[in-house]
C-alpha cells in the first residue's frame, strides 16, 4: 500500500517534519548543492534547512551542467560562495581566491554530501573549484546524535549553513531558532529509529 506523502517536505506523513520549519530571512543568499544519495536519507537536514531559509535554493546532483549550474551560481547578481573548509586534504584542487563582502552581496553554496562525496563533486564540477570558500570559525558542537561524525567540527547541512549565515552577518544568534527547531527534527528521528520515506527509500 502506498504512503501518503507530504506535498512540502517530500516525507511520508506520518514523519512529516513541517512543525519544525522556522522561516528566516537572510541577508545572504543560500544555494544547496545536494548529492543524490541524500536524497532518500531520513536523517538528512537540507530538505529542513531549504524549507526554512526564505529564497534559498535547493538542487540534487553530482554532475551540474556547466550553464544550469553558472545560472544557479549567480542568479540575481549575488557572488558565489563556498562553504567548505580551505585545506581538506585535496592536494589537486587550486587554491581558492579571497573575497569580502558584505552579507546582502554573497550567495552561500553549501555541498549537502559527506566528505567523500563532496570532494567528488568539487572535482567534478570545476565552476565549484573556482569559487572563493568560507571556512566557519569557532565551530559549535554539533547536535547531530542521529548521525556519525568522524571529528567534533563536522556539522549537519543545516548546523553548517546557520553557523555560515550568523558567520557572514555577524548575528548568530538570530539563527538560534533554526537551530532549536533542528534539535526537535533531531529528536523526531531519534524516536523513530529506522524511518521510512513515503518512496520507500530509508
Amino acid at each position: 500500500m502506498k504512503r501518503a506523502v507530504c506535498d512540502v517536505c517530500l516525507r511520508a506523513q506520518s514523519a512529516c517534519i513541517c512543525g519544525w520549519i522556522v522561516r528566516i530571512e537572510a541577508q545572504a543568499g543560500l544555494l544547496v548543492l545536494q548529492h543524490p544519495l541524500e536524497v532518500g536519507n531520513a536523517k538528512n537536514s537540507a530538505r529542513l534547512l531549504h524549507l526554512s531559509v526564505a529564497g534559498s535554493a535547493l538542487a540534487v546532483g553530482e554532475t551540474f551542467d556547466a550553464a544550469e549550474l553558472d545560472g544557479l551560481l549567480h542568479a540575481d547578481g549575488r557572488v558565489p560562495v563556498l562553504l567548505y573548509p580551505e585545506t581538506a586534504g585535496d592536494q589537486n584542487l587550486p587554491p581558492p581566491p579571497h573575497v569580502a563582502l558584505s552579507a546582502e552581496r554573497v550567495r552561500l553554496v553549501l555541498l549537502d554530501a559527506t566528505w567523500r562525496k563532496s570532494r567528488k563533486m568539487l572535482y567534478l564540477n570545476p565552476a565549484l573549484q573556482r569559487l572563493p570558500r568560507l571556512a566557519l570559525s569557532d565551530v559549535a558542537p554539533s547536535n547531530y546524535r542521529i548521525r556519525k561524525a568522524h571529528a567534533p567540527h563536522q556539522l549537519s547541512s543545516l548546523e553548517a549553513a546557520a553557523q555560515a549565515l550568523g558567520q557572514l552577518e555577524g548575528d548568530g544568534e538570530r539563527y538560534r531558532p533554526l537551530l532549536d527547531a533542528f534539535d526537535g527534527f533531531v529528536s523526531q528521528q531519534a524516536s523513530y529509529g529506522a524511518l521510512v520515506f513515503g518512496n520507500g527509500a530509508a
